[in-house]
């Protein structure tokens, strides 16, 4: 809190010199727009006091933590450029003062306005990009977090029975419900996966931010998934609760007591490592489930797959649901494990980034191998991980270069 006052008055100080020459009313509007942020921060931080701020409304509370992120992240350029015009009047100054002849050099060659001159362009970019990343941030917040992206891709397998030849599965994942500010988005997003026609329908995890209740009113939204041989799911390391300050551990277990009767009440089949075997006349497929399980020793390691995996040995075709793609690069590639399709979320990528038909960056590609899309094990013996890159969000509750997902996969033999 301190750095971010600090922070406010260093950029202030630059611009209220020129604030002040504007009408009364202009000058009004700027310094509350300003100082908004730093009100919204002290609102969240003080009502946090009164009522914990899990029980305040979801939209609400997601909106006003966004555009608080959003402001100070915007303010972070033009503070950046204020430091390096500082940094270099600072180093011509002392040259200034310690050197006659540079002295002498820097007045002639007109030292007082070439040096005004490239401070003034140092601010002024950094306040023009400041507002571009401002506009552009208010952008995903309100108009790309909801532009629904479907992803197709077809994968071959010769083992897959003729029965389950050009079988369509949806996956969807981290849906992270507490983050949605209304339903009509997402009732959006599942009428266009209805519309797919879906045989399966697999969600990988993140259902809500921190608990249960979040998830409460989307209920008639969510029931409304059609899949015509079922819908599974497994839990990410957001489901479990961890991030919450309970009052008791069984508060913590009550959430998750109500997190298994939510599914149920869905019909969503959650799998907590098991699996669920699809025959046919031909052959079968398994579907596996395991809980989280991450790398990162910030993420709970939570799912067995040797548990998930038994009995699902002699399938013809495994498919495995784990919320952390890290699973797979950690442990069921290492392991050797039997596992034709991996299906994994979790990354987001990143809510940010480049994509087109040339490019595909996102700073998750620094944190995952596997960070959204198709990916083929280095050995390329026809194992598989997709990774969906979310449908809601979290921490910044927008999208902007990389959209929210929802995968199509079809299975041909």
């Amino acid at each position: 809190m301190l750095v971010l006052v600090l922070a406010d008055f260093y950029l202030w100080s630059s611009l209220k010199k020129q604030v002040f020459n504007y009408r009364n009313w202009l000058r009004v509007v700027i310094i509350a727009v300003y100082w908004f942020p730093l009100l919204l921060l002290l609102v969240i931080m003080v009502g946090s006091l009164i009522k914990p701020v899990l029980l305040w409304n979801d939209a609400i509370r997601t909106y006003m933590v966004g555009t608080v992120m959003i402001f100070y992240t915007a303010k972070l350029i033009p503070i950046l450029f204020l430091i390096l015009a500082d940094v270099i009047r600072g180093i011509q100054k002392l040259i200034y003062l310690s050197n006659r002849e540079k002295r002498k050099e820097i007045i002639i060659s007109g030292y007082d306005n070439n040096e005004i001159t490239r401070n003034k362009f140092l601010q002024y970019t950094g306040f023009v990009t400041g507002g571009l990343i401002l506009g552009t941030m208010f952008t995903g917040m309100l108009k790309w977090a909801y532009e629904f992206k479907i992803h197709k891709e077809k994968i071959t397998f010769k083992s897959l029975p003729k029965k389950f030849n050009n079988l369509k599965i949806v996956q969807i994942s981290d849906l992270h419900l507490g983050s949605w500010a209304s339903k009509k988005p997402l009732q959006r997003a599942v009428d266009i996966i209805n519309e797919l026609e879906p045989d399966l329908i697999f969600f990988t995890g993140d259902l809500v931010n921190y608990a249960t209740k979040e998830a409460y009113g989307f209920e008639q939204v969510l029931s409304q998934l059609k899949a015509k041989l079922g819908i599974y799911a497994v839990l990410g390391n957001h489901d479990y609760g961890d991030y919450v300050a309970w009052p008791s551990k069984q508060a913590k277990k009550d959430n998750m007591i109500d997190l298994f009767k939510f599914y149920k009440s869905l019909g969503w089949n959650l799998l907590n490592n098991e699996n669920q075997i699809l025959d046919s006349t031909d052959g079968s497929i398994a579907i596996v489930g395991v809980e989280n399980w991450g790398a990162s020793n910030r993420f709970p390691k939570y799912g067995d797959l040797d548990k998930a995996f038994k009995g699902a040995e002699d399938a013809d075709v495994k498919i495995l649901l784990s919320h952390d793609p890290s699973h797979w690069e950690k442990v069921v590639i290492p392991g050797n494990y039997n596992i034709d399709l991996s299906l994994s979320g979790h990354t987001h990528g990143f809510q940010f980034g480049i994509e087109t038909k040339e490019m595909k960056w996102s700073p998750a590609k620094y944190m995952y191998k596997q960070w959204a899309g198709l990916y083929e094990d280095d050995e390329k013996l026809g194992r598989y991980i997709y990774v969906n890159r979310g449908l809601g969000s979290i921490g910044y509750p927008g999208r902007i270069g990389i959209l929210p997902e929802i995968t199509l996969i079809e299975l041909a033999s």
